[in-house]
Protein backbone atom coordinates (compact mmCIF):
# COMPACT_ATOMS: atom_id res chain seq x y z
CA UNK A 1 0.00 0.00 0.00
CA UNK A 2 1.21 3.49 -0.83
CA UNK A 3 2.16 6.07 1.83
CA UNK A 4 -0.54 7.88 0.12
CA UNK A 5 -3.35 5.86 1.27
CA UNK A 6 -1.58 4.91 4.66
CA UNK A 7 -1.41 8.92 5.45
CA UNK A 8 -4.75 8.85 5.70
CA UNK A 9 -4.75 6.90 9.30
CA UNK A 10 -3.98 10.16 10.91
CA UNK A 11 -1.30 8.45 12.53
CA UNK A 12 -0.10 11.64 14.42
CA UNK A 13 -3.05 11.55 16.36
CA UNK A 14 -3.30 11.03 20.27
CA UNK A 15 -5.99 7.70 20.44
CA UNK A 16 -8.72 7.50 22.97
CA UNK A 17 -8.55 4.20 25.11
CA UNK A 18 -11.34 3.26 22.04
CA UNK A 19 -9.81 3.39 19.58
CA UNK A 20 -6.91 2.00 20.95
CA UNK A 21 -8.66 -1.21 21.57
CA UNK A 22 -10.10 -0.97 18.19
CA UNK A 23 -6.77 -0.71 16.71
CA UNK A 24 -5.45 -4.11 18.63
CA UNK A 25 -8.52 -6.28 17.40
CA UNK A 26 -8.31 -5.26 13.59
CA UNK A 27 -4.89 -6.03 14.16
CA UNK A 28 -5.59 -9.43 15.15
CA UNK A 29 -8.23 -9.47 12.69
CA UNK A 30 -5.26 -9.03 10.09
CA UNK A 31 -3.17 -11.73 11.08
CA UNK A 32 -1.24 -10.37 13.78
CA UNK A 33 -1.78 -12.25 16.80
CA UNK A 34 -2.13 -10.24 20.53
CA UNK A 35 0.62 -12.31 21.59
CA UNK A 36 2.72 -11.40 19.38
CA UNK A 37 1.92 -7.72 20.56
CA UNK A 38 2.20 -8.18 23.76
CA UNK A 39 5.48 -9.76 23.10
CA UNK A 40 6.74 -6.42 20.94
CA UNK A 41 5.49 -4.44 23.75
CA UNK A 42 6.94 -5.75 26.68
CA UNK A 43 10.68 -6.04 24.61
CA UNK A 44 9.97 -2.28 23.88
CA UNK A 45 9.54 -1.58 27.55
CA UNK A 46 13.27 -3.67 28.02
CA UNK A 47 14.70 -1.73 25.35
CA UNK A 48 13.84 1.48 26.55
CA UNK A 49 15.45 0.31 30.17
CA UNK A 50 18.90 -0.72 29.02
CA UNK A 51 19.08 2.35 26.37
CA UNK A 52 19.09 4.47 29.75
CA UNK A 53 21.52 2.21 31.73
CA UNK A 54 23.51 -0.84 31.95
CA UNK A 55 21.12 -3.51 33.24
CA UNK A 56 23.59 -6.10 33.79
CA UNK A 57 23.17 -6.81 37.70
CA UNK A 58 20.90 -3.81 38.35
CA UNK A 59 18.27 -4.38 40.79
CA UNK A 60 14.87 -4.16 38.77
CA UNK A 61 11.21 -4.56 40.06
CA UNK A 62 8.12 -4.55 38.35
CA UNK A 63 4.93 -4.90 40.13
CA UNK A 64 2.04 -6.05 37.79
CA UNK A 65 -2.13 -6.60 37.87
CA UNK A 66 -3.61 -9.03 36.68
CA UNK A 67 -4.37 -7.69 33.26
CA UNK A 68 -2.62 -7.29 29.45
CA UNK A 69 -0.52 -4.80 31.39
CA UNK A 70 0.68 -6.87 33.53
CA UNK A 71 1.44 -9.41 30.48
CA UNK A 72 3.73 -6.74 28.65
CA UNK A 73 5.37 -6.80 32.60
CA UNK A 74 5.82 -10.28 32.31
CA UNK A 75 7.15 -10.15 28.71
CA UNK A 76 9.65 -6.72 30.04
CA UNK A 77 10.49 -9.26 32.67
CA UNK A 78 12.11 -12.09 30.80
CA UNK A 79 13.89 -9.78 28.37
CA UNK A 80 15.91 -7.58 31.51
CA UNK A 81 16.60 -11.29 33.16
CA UNK A 82 18.51 -12.51 29.25
CA UNK A 83 20.01 -8.87 29.79
CA UNK A 84 21.88 -9.77 32.97
CA UNK A 85 19.08 -8.05 35.69
CA UNK A 86 18.14 -9.29 38.45
CA UNK A 87 14.63 -8.55 38.42
CA UNK A 88 11.60 -9.86 40.35
CA UNK A 89 8.17 -9.56 39.57
CA UNK A 90 5.72 -8.86 42.03
CA UNK A 91 2.20 -9.97 41.18
CA UNK A 92 -0.69 -7.96 42.77
CA UNK A 93 -3.52 -10.89 42.89
CA UNK A 94 -3.13 -14.60 42.03
CA UNK A 95 -1.89 -16.29 39.27
CA UNK A 96 -6.20 -17.77 38.46
CA UNK A 97 -6.74 -13.84 38.63
CA UNK A 98 -5.02 -13.50 35.19
CA UNK A 99 -7.09 -12.05 32.47
CA UNK A 100 -5.92 -12.82 29.57
CA UNK A 101 -4.48 -15.90 28.02
CA UNK A 102 -1.65 -14.35 26.71
CA UNK A 103 -1.09 -12.54 30.40
CA UNK A 104 -0.84 -16.22 31.88
CA UNK A 105 1.36 -17.75 29.25
CA UNK A 106 3.84 -15.01 30.36
CA UNK A 107 3.04 -15.76 33.86
CA UNK A 108 4.11 -19.11 33.13
CA UNK A 109 7.15 -18.63 31.61
CA UNK A 110 8.68 -16.16 34.23
CA UNK A 111 8.23 -18.44 36.61
CA UNK A 112 9.62 -21.35 35.16
CA UNK A 113 12.68 -18.86 34.68
CA UNK A 114 13.45 -19.58 38.04
CA UNK A 115 17.23 -19.15 38.22
CA UNK A 116 16.75 -15.49 36.32
CA UNK A 117 13.63 -14.02 37.61
CA UNK A 118 12.02 -13.90 41.20
CA UNK A 119 8.31 -13.75 41.04
CA UNK A 120 6.02 -13.07 43.88
CA UNK A 121 2.52 -12.65 44.66
CA UNK A 122 0.33 -10.17 46.95
CA UNK A 123 -2.78 -10.91 48.00
CA UNK A 124 -3.11 -7.83 50.76
CA UNK A 125 -1.75 -4.48 51.17
CA UNK A 126 0.07 -5.23 54.44
CA UNK A 127 2.11 -7.76 52.44
CA UNK A 128 3.13 -4.83 50.34
CA UNK A 129 5.46 -3.70 53.48
CA UNK A 130 7.56 -6.43 53.91
CA UNK A 131 8.73 -5.63 50.04
CA UNK A 132 9.51 -2.17 51.63
CA UNK A 133 13.39 -2.46 51.12
CA UNK A 134 12.94 -4.44 47.71
CA UNK A 135 11.15 -1.55 46.20
CA UNK A 136 12.76 1.54 47.74
CA UNK A 137 16.30 0.02 47.10
CA UNK A 138 15.62 -1.17 43.58
CA UNK A 139 17.70 0.46 40.56
CA UNK A 140 14.53 0.31 38.27
CA UNK A 141 10.41 0.06 39.25
CA UNK A 142 8.50 -0.82 36.60
CA UNK A 143 4.77 0.24 37.02
CA UNK A 144 2.90 -2.92 35.41
CA UNK A 145 -0.37 -2.46 37.21
CA UNK A 146 -3.68 -0.96 35.45
CA UNK A 147 -3.30 0.83 32.11
CA UNK A 148 -6.42 1.63 29.91
CA UNK A 149 -8.63 -0.17 32.37
CA UNK A 150 -8.62 2.34 35.02
CA UNK A 151 -12.02 3.54 36.23
CA UNK A 152 -11.98 5.85 39.37
CA UNK A 153 -10.04 6.38 41.99
CA UNK A 154 -7.73 3.54 42.91
CA UNK A 155 -8.36 0.65 45.38
CA UNK A 156 -5.95 -1.57 47.61
CA UNK A 157 -4.18 -2.99 47.37
CA UNK A 158 -3.12 -0.80 44.10
CA UNK A 159 -3.30 2.25 45.83
CA UNK A 160 -0.45 1.24 48.67
CA UNK A 161 1.89 -0.47 45.53
CA UNK A 162 2.11 3.11 43.75
CA UNK A 163 2.42 5.05 46.89
CA UNK A 164 5.54 2.36 47.46
CA UNK A 165 6.67 2.91 44.16
CA UNK A 166 6.80 6.71 44.23
CA UNK A 167 9.23 6.24 47.39
CA UNK A 168 11.59 4.53 45.02
CA UNK A 169 15.27 6.11 44.30
CA UNK A 170 15.68 4.63 41.08
CA UNK A 171 14.08 5.05 37.80
CA UNK A 172 10.24 4.76 37.27
CA UNK A 173 9.11 3.54 34.39
CA UNK A 174 5.26 3.04 33.29
CA UNK A 175 4.26 0.53 30.74
CA UNK A 176 1.57 2.63 28.13
CA UNK A 177 0.23 4.51 30.88
CA UNK A 178 0.64 5.85 34.54
CA UNK A 179 -1.41 4.06 37.05
CA UNK A 180 -3.76 6.12 38.18
CA UNK A 181 -4.20 8.81 35.08
CA UNK A 182 -7.17 8.41 32.75
CA UNK A 183 -5.56 7.85 29.51
CA UNK A 184 -9.21 9.74 27.69
CA UNK A 185 -9.41 12.64 30.02
CA UNK A 186 -6.08 12.77 31.80
CA UNK A 187 -7.41 13.22 35.29
CA UNK A 188 -5.33 11.84 38.17
CA UNK A 189 -6.62 9.99 40.66
CA UNK A 190 -5.14 10.46 44.33
CA UNK A 191 -1.67 8.57 44.80
CA UNK A 192 -1.00 8.55 40.70
CA UNK A 193 2.17 7.23 39.88
CA UNK A 194 5.03 9.77 38.77
CA UNK A 195 6.84 8.00 35.93
CA UNK A 196 10.10 9.69 34.94
CA UNK A 197 9.87 7.77 31.66
CA UNK A 198 6.63 5.96 29.72
CA UNK A 199 6.19 3.94 27.32
CA UNK A 200 3.15 4.21 25.93
CA UNK A 201 2.16 1.67 22.74
CA UNK A 202 1.60 2.62 19.01
CA UNK A 203 0.67 6.03 19.39
CA UNK A 204 0.54 8.66 22.15
CA UNK A 205 -3.07 8.95 24.35
CA UNK A 206 -5.51 11.99 24.53
CA UNK A 207 -4.85 12.41 28.32
CA UNK A 208 -1.61 12.78 28.13
CA UNK A 209 -1.61 16.22 27.40
CA UNK A 210 -0.60 19.06 30.19
CA UNK A 211 0.27 15.70 32.02
CA UNK A 212 4.13 15.54 32.05
CA UNK A 213 4.43 15.91 35.85
CA UNK A 214 3.20 11.98 35.53
CA UNK A 215 3.82 11.05 32.33
CA UNK A 216 7.77 12.19 32.37
CA UNK A 217 9.65 11.64 29.36
CA UNK A 218 7.21 10.16 26.52
CA UNK A 219 8.68 7.33 24.71
CA UNK A 220 6.08 5.36 21.60
CA UNK A 221 6.81 2.16 20.74
CA UNK A 222 6.26 0.30 17.63
CA UNK A 223 4.57 -2.94 18.74
CA UNK A 224 4.41 -4.38 14.85
CA UNK A 225 0.38 -2.71 15.03
CA UNK A 226 -0.08 -2.36 10.85
CA UNK A 227 -1.51 0.61 9.88
CA UNK A 228 -3.78 -1.44 7.69
CA UNK A 229 -5.97 -1.91 10.98
CA UNK A 230 -6.86 1.53 11.30
CA UNK A 231 -7.62 2.41 8.02
CA UNK A 232 -9.67 -1.10 7.40
CA UNK A 233 -12.16 -1.32 8.45
CA UNK A 234 -12.45 -4.44 11.41
CA UNK A 235 -14.17 -6.24 14.12
CA UNK A 236 -12.73 -3.47 16.59
CA UNK A 237 -14.23 -1.12 15.01
CA UNK A 238 -17.54 -2.52 15.30
CA UNK A 239 -17.27 -3.64 18.85
CA UNK A 240 -16.66 -0.20 19.57
CA UNK A 241 -19.95 0.81 19.13
CA UNK A 242 -21.69 -2.14 20.46
CA UNK A 243 -23.59 -1.87 23.84
CA UNK A 244 -24.67 -4.42 26.19
CA UNK A 245 -28.21 -5.07 25.93
CA UNK A 246 -29.54 -4.86 29.93
CA UNK A 247 -32.57 -6.34 31.37
CA UNK A 248 -34.24 -3.13 32.66
CA UNK A 249 -34.76 -1.32 29.17
CA UNK A 250 -37.36 -0.81 26.95
CA UNK A 251 -37.74 -0.16 23.02
CA UNK A 252 -37.29 3.34 23.62
CA UNK A 253 -33.75 3.21 25.07
CA UNK A 254 -32.80 2.06 21.95
CA UNK A 255 -33.76 4.54 19.74
CA UNK A 256 -36.62 5.21 16.65
CA UNK A 257 -36.10 5.18 13.03
CA UNK A 258 -38.01 6.63 11.04
CA UNK A 259 -37.76 5.57 7.21
CA UNK A 260 -39.57 8.28 4.88
CA UNK A 261 -39.63 6.79 1.22
CA UNK A 262 -41.74 4.36 -1.36
CA UNK A 263 -43.45 5.62 -4.13
CA UNK A 264 -46.04 3.59 -6.79
CA UNK A 265 -42.88 1.09 -7.97
CA UNK A 266 -40.59 1.00 -5.32
CA UNK A 267 -42.13 -0.42 -2.41
CA UNK A 268 -39.27 -3.01 -1.09
CA UNK A 269 -36.70 -0.63 -0.97
CA UNK A 270 -38.02 1.20 2.83
CA UNK A 271 -39.34 -2.06 4.08
CA UNK A 272 -35.66 -3.51 3.86
CA UNK A 273 -34.06 -0.35 5.43
CA UNK A 274 -36.93 -0.63 8.50
CA UNK A 275 -36.12 -4.21 8.82
CA UNK A 276 -32.46 -3.50 8.80
CA UNK A 277 -32.55 -0.82 11.39
CA UNK A 278 -34.53 -3.05 13.60
CA UNK A 279 -31.83 -6.15 13.22
CA UNK A 280 -29.00 -3.75 13.91
CA UNK A 281 -30.63 -2.88 17.45
CA UNK A 282 -33.26 0.17 17.26
CA UNK A 283 -36.10 -0.29 19.43
CA UNK A 284 -38.64 0.60 16.92
CA UNK A 285 -38.82 1.20 13.42
CA UNK A 286 -41.59 3.45 11.68
CA UNK A 287 -42.03 4.07 7.75
CA UNK A 288 -43.65 7.16 5.99
CA UNK A 289 -44.62 6.22 2.70
CA UNK A 290 -47.15 7.10 0.07
CA UNK A 291 -50.18 5.63 0.01
CA UNK A 292 -49.94 3.94 -3.02
CA UNK A 293 -46.24 1.76 -1.37
CA UNK A 294 -48.02 1.23 2.23
CA UNK A 295 -50.00 -1.63 2.17
CA UNK A 296 -47.49 -3.62 0.23
CA UNK A 297 -45.02 -2.57 3.28
CA UNK A 298 -47.72 -3.36 5.64
CA UNK A 299 -47.30 -6.93 4.00
CA UNK A 300 -43.92 -7.12 4.31
CA UNK A 301 -43.34 -7.69 8.24
CA UNK A 302 -45.59 -7.12 11.21
CA UNK A 303 -42.83 -5.74 12.88
CA UNK A 304 -42.50 -2.49 10.88
CA UNK A 305 -45.45 0.77 11.76
CA UNK A 306 -46.05 2.03 8.74
CA UNK A 307 -47.53 5.69 8.25
CA UNK A 308 -49.72 5.79 4.91
CA UNK A 309 -49.17 9.34 3.24
CA UNK A 310 -51.30 11.14 0.67
CA UNK A 311 -51.21 10.60 -2.64
CA UNK A 312 -47.82 8.86 -4.85
CA UNK A 313 -45.27 10.87 -3.75
CA UNK A 314 -43.05 12.22 -1.11
CA UNK A 315 -44.73 15.65 -1.78
CA UNK A 316 -44.55 18.61 0.06
CA UNK A 317 -48.42 17.93 0.97
CA UNK A 318 -47.25 14.49 2.26
CA UNK A 319 -44.82 16.37 4.33
CA UNK A 320 -47.32 18.37 6.04
CA UNK A 321 -49.37 15.06 7.16
CA UNK A 322 -50.50 14.91 10.94
CA UNK A 323 -49.23 11.41 11.73
CA UNK A 324 -45.51 11.93 9.94
CA UNK A 325 -45.23 15.03 11.92
CA UNK A 326 -46.22 13.31 15.16
CA UNK A 327 -43.31 10.39 13.90
CA UNK A 328 -40.92 12.80 13.64
CA UNK A 329 -41.45 14.17 16.84
CA UNK A 330 -40.97 10.65 18.77
CA UNK A 331 -37.98 9.71 15.93
CA UNK A 332 -34.15 9.97 16.65
CA UNK A 333 -33.21 9.72 12.91
CA UNK A 334 -34.96 9.86 9.70
CA UNK A 335 -33.45 8.22 6.58
CA UNK A 336 -35.13 9.59 3.45
CA UNK A 337 -34.53 8.25 -0.17
CA UNK A 338 -35.03 4.38 -0.01
CA UNK A 339 -37.67 3.59 -3.05
CA UNK A 340 -38.51 7.64 -3.32
CA UNK A 341 -38.55 7.88 -6.58
CA UNK A 342 -37.03 11.43 -8.53
CA UNK A 343 -39.18 13.92 -9.49
CA UNK A 344 -39.99 17.66 -9.12
CA UNK A 345 -42.92 16.51 -6.34
CA UNK A 346 -39.35 14.57 -4.68
CA UNK A 347 -37.42 17.39 -5.35
CA UNK A 348 -39.73 19.76 -2.95
CA UNK A 349 -40.87 17.31 -0.87
CA UNK A 350 -37.48 16.56 0.45
CA UNK A 351 -36.78 20.22 0.98
CA UNK A 352 -39.80 20.19 3.38
CA UNK A 353 -38.57 17.13 5.10
CA UNK A 354 -35.43 18.58 5.87
CA UNK A 355 -36.92 22.07 7.12
CA UNK A 356 -38.85 19.46 9.64
CA UNK A 357 -35.90 17.77 10.41
CA UNK A 358 -33.94 20.88 11.32
CA UNK A 359 -36.72 22.56 13.94
CA UNK A 360 -36.47 19.09 15.33
CA UNK A 361 -32.55 18.55 15.51
CA UNK A 362 -32.56 15.33 14.64
CA UNK A 363 -29.78 12.85 12.99
CA UNK A 364 -30.85 12.54 8.99
CA UNK A 365 -29.53 9.80 6.42
CA UNK A 366 -29.84 10.60 2.63
CA UNK A 367 -29.65 7.97 0.35
CA UNK A 368 -30.45 6.62 -3.24
CA UNK A 369 -33.38 9.26 -5.32
CA UNK A 370 -32.83 11.41 -2.43
CA UNK A 371 -29.31 12.15 -2.76
CA UNK A 372 -30.50 12.85 -6.83
CA UNK A 373 -32.96 15.28 -4.91
CA UNK A 374 -30.38 16.50 -2.76
CA UNK A 375 -28.19 17.45 -5.97
CA UNK A 376 -31.15 19.02 -8.16
CA UNK A 377 -32.82 21.54 -4.76
CA UNK A 378 -30.14 23.01 -3.41
CA UNK A 379 -30.86 22.89 0.14
CA UNK A 380 -29.69 24.69 3.08
CA UNK A 381 -27.72 22.04 4.87
CA UNK A 382 -25.97 24.09 7.35
CA UNK A 383 -26.54 22.63 10.85
CA UNK A 384 -27.74 19.26 9.92
CA UNK A 385 -26.57 16.11 11.57
CA UNK A 386 -26.13 14.17 8.25
CA UNK A 387 -24.98 11.46 6.35
CA UNK A 388 -24.92 10.27 2.41
CA UNK A 389 -24.50 6.87 1.03
CA UNK A 390 -24.09 7.72 -2.93
CA UNK A 391 -22.81 4.84 -5.21
CA UNK A 392 -20.92 6.07 -8.06
CA UNK A 393 -23.55 7.36 -10.12
CA UNK A 394 -24.80 9.27 -7.72
CA UNK A 395 -22.02 10.51 -6.44
CA UNK A 396 -21.55 12.03 -10.15
CA UNK A 397 -25.46 13.36 -9.64
CA UNK A 398 -24.53 15.41 -6.46
CA UNK A 399 -21.09 16.19 -7.58
CA UNK A 400 -20.86 16.86 -11.41
CA UNK A 401 -17.99 14.71 -11.84
CA UNK A 402 -16.79 11.00 -11.53
CA UNK A 403 -15.19 9.29 -9.17
CA UNK A 404 -11.81 8.34 -10.20
CA UNK A 405 -11.12 4.37 -10.23
CA UNK A 406 -8.43 3.98 -7.83
CA UNK A 407 -8.79 3.81 -3.89
CA UNK A 408 -6.63 7.16 -3.84
CA UNK A 409 -9.05 9.01 -5.89
CA UNK A 410 -12.27 7.56 -4.16
CA UNK A 411 -10.72 8.72 -0.68
CA UNK A 412 -10.12 12.17 -2.02
CA UNK A 413 -13.51 12.39 -4.10
CA UNK A 414 -15.46 11.06 -0.70
CA UNK A 415 -12.99 13.78 1.30
CA UNK A 416 -14.85 16.54 -0.87
CA UNK A 417 -18.48 15.50 -0.81
CA UNK A 418 -18.18 15.40 3.12
CA UNK A 419 -16.27 18.68 3.11
CA UNK A 420 -18.95 19.87 0.20
CA UNK A 421 -21.79 19.23 2.51
CA UNK A 422 -20.53 18.83 6.32
CA UNK A 423 -21.64 15.27 6.31
CA UNK A 424 -20.81 11.87 6.91
CA UNK A 425 -19.98 10.91 3.40
CA UNK A 426 -19.94 6.56 2.58
CA UNK A 427 -18.63 6.37 -1.11
CA UNK A 428 -20.44 3.03 -1.76
CA UNK A 429 -17.84 1.14 -4.34
CA UNK A 430 -15.56 -2.44 -4.09
CA UNK A 431 -13.76 -0.98 -1.43
CA UNK A 432 -16.35 1.57 -0.03
CA UNK A 433 -14.92 4.74 1.55
CA UNK A 434 -16.27 6.16 4.94
CA UNK A 435 -15.51 9.59 5.73
CA UNK A 436 -16.44 13.13 7.71
CA UNK A 437 -13.59 14.59 5.82
CA UNK A 438 -10.58 14.02 7.95
CA UNK A 439 -11.14 10.49 9.50
CA UNK A 440 -10.88 8.13 6.80
CA UNK A 441 -11.98 4.50 6.94
CA UNK A 442 -11.99 1.89 4.11
CA UNK A 443 -14.02 -1.38 3.96
CA UNK A 444 -13.28 -4.56 2.44
CA UNK A 445 -16.05 -6.83 3.31
CA UNK A 446 -18.56 -7.52 0.47
CA UNK A 447 -18.23 -9.50 -2.95
CA UNK A 448 -19.44 -8.94 -6.17
CA UNK A 449 -23.26 -10.76 -5.66
CA UNK A 450 -23.96 -7.49 -3.43
CA UNK A 451 -24.33 -6.04 -6.86
CA UNK A 452 -28.30 -6.11 -6.58
CA UNK A 453 -30.95 -3.58 -6.29
CA UNK A 454 -31.71 -3.49 -2.26
CA UNK A 455 -28.09 -3.75 -0.83
CA UNK A 456 -27.81 -0.05 -0.22
CA UNK A 457 -31.18 -0.32 1.54
CA UNK A 458 -30.43 -2.54 3.93
CA UNK A 459 -26.88 -0.81 4.35
CA UNK A 460 -28.83 2.66 5.17
CA UNK A 461 -30.92 1.02 7.62
CA UNK A 462 -27.85 -0.21 9.32
CA UNK A 463 -26.52 2.90 9.49
CA UNK A 464 -29.98 4.35 10.48
CA UNK A 465 -30.62 2.11 13.68
CA UNK A 466 -26.67 2.33 14.58
CA UNK A 467 -27.40 5.73 14.75
CA UNK A 468 -30.67 5.68 16.97
CA UNK A 469 -28.48 4.22 19.37
CA UNK A 470 -26.47 7.21 20.14
CA UNK A 471 -23.97 6.10 17.89
CA UNK A 472 -21.85 9.28 16.56
CA UNK A 473 -22.87 8.90 12.59
CA UNK A 474 -18.96 8.36 11.50
CA UNK A 475 -18.98 5.49 13.69
CA UNK A 476 -22.31 3.83 13.16
CA UNK A 477 -21.55 4.13 8.81
CA UNK A 478 -18.18 2.48 9.76
CA UNK A 479 -19.97 -0.53 11.57
CA UNK A 480 -22.64 -0.70 9.31
CA UNK A 481 -20.31 -0.79 6.71
CA UNK A 482 -18.10 -3.59 7.69
CA UNK A 483 -21.89 -5.97 8.78
CA UNK A 484 -23.36 -4.82 5.39
CA UNK A 485 -20.58 -6.33 3.48
CA UNK A 486 -20.20 -8.99 6.07
CA UNK A 487 -23.64 -10.34 5.66
CA UNK A 488 -23.03 -10.83 2.10
CA UNK A 489 -20.22 -12.55 2.31
CA UNK A 490 -22.25 -15.48 4.31
CA UNK A 491 -24.71 -14.87 1.98
CA UNK A 492 -22.16 -15.85 -0.58
CA UNK A 493 -20.77 -18.71 1.47
CA UNK A 494 -23.85 -20.39 1.21
CA UNK A 495 -25.63 -19.65 -2.39
CA UNK A 496 -22.63 -18.61 -4.07
CA UNK A 497 -23.58 -14.92 -6.38
CA UNK A 498 -26.94 -16.19 -6.44
CA UNK A 499 -28.81 -14.15 -3.72
CA UNK A 500 -30.62 -10.82 -3.11
CA UNK A 501 -30.86 -8.12 -0.69
CA UNK A 502 -33.41 -10.17 1.14
CA UNK A 503 -30.52 -12.62 1.55
CA UNK A 504 -28.12 -10.04 2.87
CA UNK A 505 -31.13 -8.75 5.64
CA UNK A 506 -31.45 -12.01 6.69
CA UNK A 507 -27.75 -12.56 7.42
CA UNK A 508 -27.33 -9.72 8.96
CA UNK A 509 -27.81 -11.06 12.65
CA UNK A 510 -25.46 -13.60 11.85
CA UNK A 511 -22.69 -11.48 11.14
CA UNK A 512 -23.03 -9.81 14.19
CA UNK A 513 -23.54 -13.16 16.16
CA UNK A 514 -19.86 -13.63 14.27
CA UNK A 515 -18.27 -11.34 16.33
CA UNK A 516 -18.78 -12.59 19.31
CA UNK A 517 -15.48 -14.67 19.67
CA UNK A 518 -13.99 -10.93 19.13
CA UNK A 519 -16.51 -9.36 22.13
CA UNK A 520 -14.42 -11.69 24.56
CA UNK A 521 -11.39 -9.90 23.23
CA UNK A 522 -12.84 -6.58 23.29
CA UNK A 523 -13.91 -7.55 26.94
CA UNK A 524 -10.36 -8.46 28.15
CA UNK A 525 -9.38 -5.35 26.87
CA UNK A 526 -11.42 -3.42 28.19
CA UNK A 527 -11.42 -5.07 31.85
CA UNK A 528 -9.73 -2.92 34.62
CA UNK A 529 -7.71 -4.57 37.12
CA UNK A 530 -9.62 -7.65 38.59
CA UNK A 531 -9.65 -9.83 41.52
CA UNK A 532 -10.11 -9.66 45.02
CA UNK A 533 -7.62 -8.16 46.27
CA UNK A 534 -9.00 -5.14 44.63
Amino acid sequence: MSKYLLRFTASEEALTVEEARAIDINAEFLGVPRKLLMENAGRSVAEAVAKRMDVENKKIVILAGTGNKGGDGFVAARHLAIRGAKVTVVLLGSERQLTTKEARMNWKAIKNMDLSVQTLTVQDPSQLSELEDLVIGADVVVDALIGTGLRGELREPVRSAVELMNKSKGLKVAIDVPTGLNPDTGEVARGVFKAHVTITMHRAKKGFMGREEYIGELEIADIGIPLEAELYIGPGDVMSILKPRKADTHKYDYGVVLIVGGSPLYAGAPALAGMAALKAGAGLAFIASPSSASPYIKGFSPDLIVIPLRGDWVDEAAISDENLKRALDRADVVAVGPGLGFNEDTVKGLGALLEEVKRRELKVLIDADGLKALGRGGYDVEGLDLVLTPHLGEYRALMGEEVPRNLEGAIEAARKLAAKYKAVAILKGHRSVVTDGRRVKVNRTGNAGMAVGGVGDVLSGLIAGFMAQRVEAFKACVAASFINGRAGDLAANEKGYHFTASDVLFMVPYALKELEPWTSSYAEASAPFKGEVY
